[in-house]
């Protein structure tokens, strides 16, 4: 009789206490798909694409599953989370992981190549071995935009205006489609309003057309009514006379069918106009104030040539200085990095960058203009390198290449108010818990001449005496510089 034998089942081997986990996410609307990629997962499975996988619901109890999912393998302290950037889908899921302190790494999304298969699954094991690539084995990428990078909470004010400026730019892109299309009306009601009111959707205008919105009921209104309705502004009562007489000749649409249906959208339009303009003027005196409070809105402030708006777009695009390990970092961020190209002798050239925000490229091209014009030290140092490193046009009478130059000084700029943000996360940082935080380091225009006195020192580093090189007469061939030290000023 042959004796019955049981089989048993070896018990699944763990990573070890020590081994960290990458996980990637696939993020979805509904659901997600987490997979974990460790040292010793690739040992068992030899590959990472039969390393294991998690669906989890776009829920609490879903994120709990992960995290559960992921207490199993290693503490949380050893775990490294990596997700894409998909609009707003994700949001919600970083949060939670920020609050669970898990490291979380971000990565743009990148097209996959043609011919590889493209499953959810596969996309979240290779966002893991990504991952793992770049942290447990230091792979390095030439395409530095294929770099995770941690993602890290924002400051309060920063969190409070991310949301401010994206509705900002929305509600702006909204009044721009309005204006567009009351002067596409406006060219058909009453074409020769724009003689008389250069801005046909400037505030009076848009009172005028809304009180008599065709070139009949304007030839026809009387004069004093006309002038009450405009009040005390341009056009004055020369101008509106005129005005009533072109509407008089006007070759606006006449037929009443067809003015019956421009007028009501015109009334709708500048309805809708008016409000999304109060709507901006809300969100700006919540941006002031919200400057106002904050140490980071005072130190941007303080920068000629950076207002409310500017302040508050700088604010939000940088979130938290920690992001960003050095100001080229920031400045290749903006946008204002040079991009070199050069092979043997026949290619050479240095322009800027397409990479980069272009929200912020387009606001530091903005705040740099406004700085050179106002009389101060930008206006000065714009003025100096023009004449250094332009040349000059005797045909136009007037330097060319000055755009580089203006280059130079949103990169500068951008590298001084990363210098002042990142000194005040430090000092922070030094101050003790109990006691007050002091004022933060502003701009300050003398400091910012103080380097051609020599008393400039940089905020990387302790001040250290300055040394000027001068040069003494020659008396004797053999004469040497005589390097005298000076004190800090």
């Amino acid at each position: 009789m042959r004796k019955a034998t049981t089989s048993t089942v070896a018990p699944l081997t763990l990573p070890c206490a020590h081994e960290s986990v990458y996980v990637g996410i696939d993020v979805g609307k509904q659901r997600h798909i987490a997979g974990l990629v460790s040292a010793g997962l690739l040992a068992r499975h030899e590959r990472f694409e039969g390393c294991p996988v998690l669906a989890f619901d776009n829920s609490r109890e879903g994120f709990r599953s992960l995290i559960d999912r992921i207490q199993t393998l290693c503490p949380l302290e050893q775990a490294y989370v990596m997700l894409e950037k998909t609009g707003h889908y994700h949001l919600a899921l970083v949060d939670y992981l920020l609050e669970q302190d898990l490291s979380v790494y971000l990565v743009h999304v990148h097209e996959r190549p043609r011919g590889l298969t493209k499953t959810d699954k596969r996309d979240a094991l290779n966002l893991a071995n990504h991952l793992y690539n770049q942290l447990e084995k230091g792979v390095q990428f030439a395409d530095r935009s294929e770099l995770a990078r941690r993602a890290l909470p924002p400051s309060e004010p920063a969190a409070q205006l991310k949301g401010l400026m994206g509705h900002r730019y929305e509600l702006i892109h909204e009044c721009t489609r309005r204006k567009n299309k009351l002067t596409a009306l406006c060219d058909q009601l009453f074409p020769e309003l724009p003689q008389v009111f250069r801005d046909p959707n400037s505030p009076t205008a848009l009172r005028v057309r809304e009180r008599y919105p065709t070139a009949a009921a304007v030839a026809t209104a009387d004069l004093e009514e006309l002038w009450a309705v405009k009040g005390r502004t341009h056009p004055g009562r020369k101008q509106l006379a005129s005005l009533q007489t072109l509407a008089a000749q006007s070759i606006g649409v006449h037929d009443p069918i067809r003015l019956q249906g421009l007028v009501f959208e015109q009334e709708q339009l500048i309805h809708e106009l008016q409000l999304l303009e109060r709507h901006l003027e809300e969100i700006a005196c919540k941006e002031e104030h919200i400057l106002q409070a904050s140490r980071e809105g005072r130190i941007l402030r303080s920068i000629p040539g950076i207002g409310v708006h500017a302040a508050a777009a700088i604010l939000a695009a940088i979130g938290n200085i920690d992001n960003f390990p050095n100001a080229a970092a920031l400045k290749a961020y903006f946008g204002w990095a040079p991009a070199i190209r050069q092979s043997g002798v026949s290619v050479n050239s240095t322009t800027l960058s397409r990479a980069g925000e272009r929200t912020m490229k387009a606001m530091m091209y903005l705040v740099a203009m406004k700085a050179i014009q106002d009389p101060g030290p930008w206006a000065d140092l714009y003025e100096r390198l023009v004449e250094r490193g332009c040349s000059y046009d005797e045909r136009r009478r007037e330097y060319s290449g000055k755009k580089r130059i203006l280059g130079r000084i949103a990169g500068q700029m951008i590298a001084l108010l990363y210098g002042l943000l990142r000194s005040d996360v430090e000092l922070r940082a030094r101050t003790p818990a109990h006691e007050p935080l002091p004022e933060p380091l502003l701009y300050d225009a003398t400091l910012h001449h103080a380097h051609q006195t020599g008393a400039y020192h940089s905020m990387k580093g302790p001040a250290r005496p300055a040394r000027i090189v001068r040069l003494a007469r020659r008396a004797e061939p053999h004469q040497e510089l005589c390097r005298e030290p000076t004190t800090q000023q």
